[in-house]
């Protein structure tokens, strides 16, 4: 059987498959994740210029652009908040595949449930199907994928088309043909995030609308190249060289990676937060401050050092792949969130100070085991002459090293508020571990959402 034909029949049978409770609390957990990053993202650029790009007056009644409350056609809805949930840069990861799963995969689910009015428990389900299929075809591409292209780019892609088929109730010759146009459409470049530009969100925005937009062309028997991933001239070949396509169907159904999925604790890129956690231990185990630190030394893998070896960054997407800028910063701050990436605090004197106090290397022991370790080696040079060493083997937020319930929902008050308020925060939030019991316009109350809360009221001209 043809591999895509293979995921084909996996969308297909979870749209009556009885989930373990588990998965389905997982998913929710996602979902709450994804909101937790998208709404900072919302009113940083470039989404208030894409909402006035692309959000017309007289569009159709179907699904909500977040935050502002404006309604717009399925495929803008998903591109705009597709955009806004990868701009925090506090979107989840699939630690074994290098993917940001969610900012597209949830885009497009959304998108689609709104329009259809559908139950939070069919919103669930094909956000499950989204995280399956996309982290699965992202392992079998492999490190030789994430030379050159942005996994989250191409393969997210993959996520949203299985969300918005199940949504659809396609059957599976028709997702068969999403998948494969998906897959022809897929697209995205890292020197969009190795050079200053605010086209990294548009790679998740992409991602999201190309899956809607193939699934709705399928519905309508619009055919692809069903040999698309494993053809002579298909997506493994020219994308990665050494896919293992074994790894795209292995376990589905059965093992559900959605279960095993990384939640953000920094507000910056995932290869600095080794680093991050590292050094935050050494200085609270040795109770020191960053004005006692001579030096910081970070031996890690090769992509962290290659994407985020910066030492003289200027703008916010400059900083937040700086591995020198944000070790600086939560070294007097203590942590990387949103306000590590204001004027003010990226011109600080002390953080710019120790910019040129902080070296990286690459360890090859350490590089080996990437993607599916992300570890590092810190060492500390005190001003007194003293050296602190510690390995951090994870990140506070893998799977092996997870945010708690509580944690997640701290994470979402803090990072929701500033937008919405604390009311809706609190109600939204309250709402969304309900979501496999409830219809998904009762969680997200779109007539209380819509215009009526301070991110519709102040949001940037």
């Amino acid at each position: 059987m043809i591999l895509i034909e293979k995921i084909a029949d996996y969308i297909v049978q979870e749209q009556t498959r009885q989930f373990a409770p588990s998965t389905i609390h997982h998913a929710k957990r996602a979902v709450i994740d994804w909101f937790a990053a998208m709404y900072p993202g919302s009113v940083q650029d470039p989404n208030p210029m894409l909402r006035a790009a692309f959000i017309e007056a007289g569009d159709p009644q179907q699904s909500i652009v977040f935050p502002t409350g404006d309604y717009s056609t399925i495929k803008t809805a998903a591109f705009l908040n597709g955009a806004s949930a990868h701009t925090s840069e506090f979107d989840d990861i699939f630690r074994d595949g290098g993917l940001h799963p969610g900012c597209a995969t949830i885009a497009a689910a959304l998108a689609v449930a709104q329009k259809y009015d559908l139950s939070g428990e069919a919103f669930l389900r094909s956000v499950i199907a989204g995280y399956e299929v996309s982290s699965r075809i992202s392992a079998a591409m492999g490190r030789d994928h994430y030379r050159f292209w942005h996994t989250t780019a191409t393969i997210a892609t993959f996520g949203a088309a299985a969300a918005a088929c199940l949504l659809l109730g396609l059957n599976r010759n028709q997702t068969a043909h999403a998948l494969a146009t998906s897959a022809t459409l897929a697209a995205g470049l890292q020197q969009a995030f190795r050079s200053d530009g605010m086209s990294k969100p548009l790679h998740a925005a992409h991602a999201a609308e190309t899956g809607v937009m193939a699934a709705i062309a399928a519905s309508k028997g619009v055919t692809g190249a069903r040999d698309i991933l494993e053809g002579p001239a298909g997506m493994g070949a020219a994308m990665s060289g050494n896919a293992d396509w074994r790894k795209a169907t292995s376990g589905l159904g059965k093992i559900y990676n959605i279960e095993a999925i990384t939640f953000k604790n920094h507000g910056c890129c995932g290869h600095t937060f080794a680093a991050i956690d590292g050094l935050l231990f050494i200085m609270q185990d040795a109770q020191i401050t960053a004005n006692d630190i001579a030096n910081i030394a970070i031996a890690t893998y090769g992509p962290a050092v290659s994407i985020t070896d910066r030492i003289d960054p200027k703008t916010p997407q400059e900083c937040k792949f700086s591995m020198q800028y944000v070790l600086a910063h939560a070294a007097h701050y203590g942590s990387v969130r949103i306000e590590a990436f204001e004027a003010e605090r990226m011109s600080d004197p002390a953080i710019q100070a120790m910019l040129g106090q902080i070296d990286l290397s690459t360890d090859p022991a350490v590089d080996a085991e990437f993607p599916a370790r992300r570890a590092a080696h810190v060492t500390i040079t005190t001003k007194d002459g003293r050296q602190l060493t510690h390995y951090q083997s994870t990140r506070k937020g893998d799977p092996d090293l997870p945010l708690t319930d509580d944690e997640l929902d701290a994470k979402f008050i803090e990072l929701a508020n500033p937008v919405l308020g604390n009311e809706l925060t609190n109600s939204l939030l309250q709402k969304l571990w309900q979501l496999d019991e409830i219809s998904l316009a009762t969680a997200l109350d779109f007539t209380v959402l819509k215009g009526n809360h301070t991110a519709g009221k102040n949001l940037p001209n």
